[in-house]
């Protein structure tokens, strides 16, 4: 699927936002126009995502609360493996990675649910148990404006799931029961003492 190039060469890494920050409770703007500006924000985000060891991350997670979010769950394929499939056809996960998402929709596919363990950069050391569709079906642009729809499985769905709620300003401690959300308020209020404006 191709993609845009900017012209500016090796994007620097950028902040990581913590808890606390203004731009992660913020629902994110609609990108009517695909730029080199915007192009560059998505390599330094992909930069960024991998010096911070992550899967997934929104551009809210770097102070910008914008529809857009990147994804790239092959370095964990061995342990939380992934499925996507393009017009019913299954499709090798290298010719989506890493996955740049521009005002994506993220919608259920059946009634099958799982919970499993997530995390977060921007509340590092915190984790735990959320329960989410298991099959979704992604609909959003790509860096060349393309409309892509795709349906996933395992890590690729939930990634997907958590990056998107990013963008309407929603974390993922939002789906917990109230007693473990408690549970976590000592290491949150750490991050919020800690957290300044971008």
């Amino acid at each position: 699927m191709s993609r845009k190039k900017s012209s500016k060469q090796d994007p620097k890494p950028l902040e990581v936002v913590k808890y606390g920050h203004p731009a992660l409770r913020s629902k994110g703007r609609r990108i009517e126009k695909i730029d080199d500006s915007l192009v560059e924000l998505a390599e330094a985000m992909i930069v960024t995502m991998y010096e911070e060891d992550g899967c997934g991350l929104a551009a809210h997670q770097v102070g910008r609360p914008i529809q857009m979010a990147v994804i790239d769950v092959l370095p964990a394929q061995d342990s939380r493996p992934s499925k996507a499939w393009v017009g019913g056809r299954e499709i090798e996960l290298e010719s989506l990675m890493p996955l740049v998402m521009i005002n994506p929709e993220i919608h259920p596919v059946g009634e099958e649910r799982s919970i499993e363990t997530e995390g977060c950069l921007s509340m590092p050391g915190l984790h735990d148990e959320v329960e989410r569709p298991t099959r979704v079906r992604i609909i959003c642009q790509d860096l060349s404006g393309e409309t892509l729809e795709i349906e996933a499985e395992g890590l690729l769905s939930r990634a997907a799931q958590h990056e998107h709620d990013h963008l309407h300003g929603i974390l993922f401690i939002d789906h917990l029961d109230p007693e473990d959300r408690t549970a976590h308020q000592p290491l949150l209020k750490k991050f919020q003492a800690k957290a300044s404006p971008f």
